[in-house]
């Protein structure tokens, strides 16, 4: 792991700082009870017997893990719902969790732009087991459906003012889905603040601590999944709350704020800001679900390169592989000081682990037949989940689940986006170059995983490579895509290809001024027979091949010149010819987002040398 090494190579440090040294938040966890004397703190094979207290196994209640209050994003037993009506109606819930408004009511100027506080906490429940929570809910069937429905929340897709048009369908008008993760730190419910602790903070507007994105390919192929530290520091564009119509303006911020800007349609808008990826749904969830979910799959194996024991988040595990359950899955994790450096990158990596791990338990053998874990876990994955209105319903979740469960486990891929400290360490940015890399992967469809080149050529042979017509007949569209978050696009692209285009004989190439922001250099044609002439186009400025792509979303040859190709009219390293230039590595991700596959049952997390024992 690059962020990670000690002992020199890439992005290597000097030593392993402490998270204070890198201004990250040490008030961490106070107020959560340590475990029972009984309970286990090693979580090997071996002590991992002993059911965890008020583990579905030791009695028919639901798990003791489960939230007992009420907010949206809860998991509440339906006899506590029934107990407590303060926190059983779906109204008073989002009023207690959020304040007055989505996602946090109205916001504190400290926690809006302030230094960090002591309410940013780790990430809490993790929006890693949303994908596992809706497998395990299409496993339970329809199971209390109508019962079900009403424990969804549901909240509008984007509050942004620009949104972006849905992905372009591939050649056989296949749609790739794009799904926000998001897990909330919020403490609006007693169990929250036991678990999370903080009872100061069960007030706070919650922040969005979790943020994952999940691309399924158009064709359901692979899966690419990439996480963003909780303090990157982005653009949130400004956002308007639907419930009061309280207007947010554009700023500047780390991204965990964007909850607090009406909800987590912001959070969905500061993505498609930051990295050009059109938003299909969202999925949030705060303290619920991961304890249930790996009781019900009988634990879940994890690894780690050394003992570590990190007292905060009550994590105590012996080197190798071992299998945690109920709150040693939760100490797993929210820990951060026990892995890598001891911030936020290196539990995401830890996240991914358990996140890869728990899918292999559910799709090889694992089942979920006993009615009563079922029953709880429909119970906790319903009323865990804040989701937009597209997905708001118990069969749109088992719809998608089903959707989901086609990608195979060997093309699942997880990374995190590639990053940097900013000036004084207390938030990290986007690394130029490989964030874009790993975004554009994602626009165009390209799997993490690197195995999409030998698809990519099959059939080529049946395909049209001759132009259909003359070239000074073929009506080209030119469009400006050189735009990104990192940078600003570059004035006069369109037309100075355009022209570039004309001067070697298409002379009905013209520039469409449409904005067209945070794209990559590709040209699409809408049918077959057109194929030759858009690898006409290419092949007069240098293209490669793999650029040229059939999109049913397009009316002719559409060059879009992207952010890869921002000066010049000869595209980058164009010497090559119409091949990729003997580069394997480019449609893949870069070593920086430090990928781990879902088959991989050797990984283990390395250690802070500070937590060991």
């Amino acid at each position: 792991m690059r962020q990670y090494s000690s002992d020199g190579g890439e992005g290597a440090r000097s030593s392993a700082p402490t998270a204070a040294d890198r201004g990250w938040d040490e008030s961490l966890y106070e107020d959560r009870p340590a475990p029972q004397p009984n309970a286990p703190q090693g979580g090997s094979a071996t002590q991992s017997g002993a059911p965890q207290a008020g583990s579905a196994a030791q009695s028919g209640a639901p798990h003791a893990g489960a939230p007992q209050g009420g907010g949206a994003g809860r998991a509440v037993a339906a006899s506590d719902a029934a107990a407590d009506p303060e926190h059983g109606g779906r109204g008073r819930r989002r009023h207690t969790q959020r304040g007055g408004g989505r996602g946090g009511g109205k916001v504190n100027a400290a926690a809006a732009g302030g230094p960090p506080r002591r309410g940013r906490r780790v990430l809490r429940w993790s929006a890693i087991v949303l994908a596992l929570l809706i497998l395990a809910t299409a496993g339970a069937g329809y199971l209390y459906y109508q019962h079900l429905n009403g424990n969804l929340d549901k909240d509008d897709l984007n509050l942004g003012d620009s949104k972006l048009d849905k992905a372009d369908p591939n050649a056989e008008g296949q749609i790739p889905m794009n799904i926000l993760l998001l897990g909330s730190d919020s403490r609006a419910s007693a169990e929250n603040v036991r678990l999370g602790g903080s009872r100061a903070d069960r007030d706070r507007p919650p922040l969005a601590d979790v943020q994952m994105l999940l691309h399924v390919s158009a064709d359901r192929s692979n899966m690419s999944v990439v996480s963003v530290p909780r303090d990157t520091r982005t653009t949130i564009p400004k956002c308007t709350d639907p419930d009061d119509g309280k207007v947010y303006p554009k700023t500047v911020d780390k991204i965990n704020t964007s909850l607090q800007h009406g909800g987590p349609g912001c959070t969905v808008a500061t993505w498609e800001e930051m990295t050009g990826v059109p938003i299909d749904h969202f999925m949030m969830i705060d303290f619920a679900g991961v304890v249930s979910m790996a009781d019900a799959v009988g634990g879940v194996p994890v690894c780690v390169d050394n003992n570590v024991h990190d007292p905060k988040s009550k994590l105590k595990l012996k080197k190798g592989t071992s299998v945690i359950k109920g709150e040693q899955a939760l100490s797993w994790l929210r820990t951060r000081h026990g892995f890598g450096d001891g911030t936020d990158i290196g539990r995401a990596k830890a996240q991914h682990m358990y996140m890869n791990a728990m899918v292999r338990q559910l799709k090889s053998g694992t089942k979920l037949t006993d009615p009563g874990k079922l029953r709880s876990l429909a119970e906790a994955a319903t009323k865990a989940l804040t989701v937009d209105k597209g997905i708001g319903s118990v069969k749109k979740l088992y719809d998608l689940g089903n959707d989901l469960k086609r990608v195979p486990t060997k093309r699942i891929t997880m990374a995190t986006m590639p990053w940097e400290y900013g000036p004084g360490g207390s938030y990290v940015v986007p690394e130029k170059d490989d964030a874009d890399k790993v975004f554009s992967l994602i626009r165009n469809d390209v799997a993490f995983d690197g195995k999409d080149k030998k698809k990519a050529e099959a059939g080529k042979s049946a395909q049209p490579t001759k132009p259909s017509q003359p070239k000074g007949e073929i009506p080209v569209s030119v469009m400006n895509g050189t735009g990104t978050s990192l940078q600003p696009p570059v004035t006069g692209r369109a037309g100075l290809i355009a022209g570039e285009l004309t001067n070697k004989g298409f002379s009905q190439a013209v520039a469409d001024q449409t904005p067209q922001s945070q794209a990559d250099t590709t040209i699409r044609y809408a049918r077959a027979e057109e194929r030759g002439d858009a690898l006409a186009v290419a092949k007069a400025l240098g293209l490669p091949e793999r650029l040229v792509k059939h999109s049913s979303g397009v009316q002719k040859v559409t060059l879009v010149v992207g952010a890869d190709w921002r000066e010049g009219t000869a595209y980058p390293g164009s010497g090559s010819g119409s091949s990729d230039g003997g580069k394997q590595d480019e449609q893949k991700a870069p070593d920086s987002a430090d990928a781990l596959r879902g088959d991989d049952k050797k990984a283990c997390m390395e250690v802070n040398p500070n937590y060991t024992w």
